[in-house]
């Protein structure tokens, strides 16, 4: 839950690798689309908790069991509080109950207790209801609503508010109008370090619109930012703009590297690619068991790339057997 975000895509004219079945072709490239609400966030540890995410920082026993990793307890001492309308324990009571830490999850009562940390000016629990309020399962959907806590929940502060709320600024005015509204809000995610926001900051200065400048320099440092945080998407850009050459130095060896890392995190498109790089020896020296192996890997999860399919038919049987072997044991 507390990494959830619920705006649409926002398309930009930049080319954008393959996802599902068709060829490896350019088209358009969305902003970063974020997260669901139905898939739950990585438990806490002690050292990524931080107080003030709960609308203070209540040095007391609930938010240190809560810090521990001792959340049924955390939760017995907050909700005495939160039921006496302290809106940094509601907040930690719903936080706990929506994600199912040491008690059962039940995300209607955790919207609840959000809704009251809401109203008290809680930028997490702002944000969190928001979600819920776009999402309509626990509670009756409300997009003003939504609307308004996003937009109170970004100005507060919250990264996550901040980058949801750009989204939802273009979802509402498609276009460079709404791009411009929307910039600052991803601008101010991005430097907080969100990957999501400096993907979406590097295709604006990719491609020069929401009133700023192209500047492909820029938008490859963002590229690179997003990418050392794993995220897949710039890991394929920032590999293809090395290759090219494009906003600094060509690099085929760390363009490779990228590739071989989001291929290896089980992106479809990186491993088609990958498959390509090992076959033309770009970056690496040229290993066509290898690349055979990758396409195979892209192709079960449903890729089809004729050029490819052609490459693989032109293989003797002894190196479609390693192929198929080496396919096997890839991610």
């Amino acid at each position: 839950m507390v990494q959830a975000a619920a705006a649409a895509n926002v398309p930009l004219p930049q080319p954008k690798p393959e996802v599902g079945v068709h060829t490896d072709k350019p088209i358009d490239k969305p902003l970063p689309q974020p997260a669901t609400t139905t898939e739950p966030a990585p438990l806490p540890s002690a050292d990524a908790v931080n107080p003030d995410r709960f609308g203070a920082k209540p040095a007391d026993a609930a938010y240190g069991a809560f810090q521990r990793g001792l959340y049924k307890t955390a939760y017995n001492l907050a909700l005495v509080r939160a039921q006496n309308g302290d809106p940094a324990a509601q907040t930690l009571v719903a936080e706990i109950l929506s994600r199912g830490l040491g008690v059962p999850l039940n995300a209607a009562e955790a919207a609840k207790w959000y809704a009251l940390a809401a109203e008290q000016g809680v930028p997490e629990s702002q944000f969190q209801y928001a979600l819920m309020l776009l999402d309509g399962r626990y509670v009756k959907k409300d997009e003003k609503g939504a609307y308004a806590l996003m937009q109170a929940a970004a100005e507060a502060g919250n990264r996550l508010a901040q980058f949801n709320f750009a989204q939802m600024l273009v979802q509402q005015d498609p276009g460079d109008a709404g791009l411009a509204k929307a910039v600052s809000y991803y601008e101010r995610a991005a430097t907080t370090g969100l990957a999501d926001a400096q993907y979406a900051m590097s295709q604006i200065y990719a491609n020069g619109v929401g009133g700023k400048p192209r500047d492909d320099a820029q938008a490859r440092r963002l590229l690179a930012q997003a990418a050392r945080q794993n995220y897949d998407t710039a890991q394929i850009d920032l590999a293809a703009w090395m290759i090219e050459g494009r906003g600094g130095d060509r690099d085929l060896k760390s363009a490779f590297g990228w590739m071989n890392q989001a291929a290896e995190g089980g992106n479809v498109a990186a491993q088609n690619r990958l498959a390509k790089l090992y076959m033309q020896g770009i970056g690496t020296d040229p290993d066509l068991v290898l690349a055979a192996a990758w396409y195979i890997v892209a192709r079960r999860a449903g890729l089809i790339d004729p050029q490819m399919d052609d490459f693989l038919q032109g293989l003797g049987d002894d190196q479609t057997k390693q192929a198929l072997q080496k396919a096997n044991r890839l991610p």
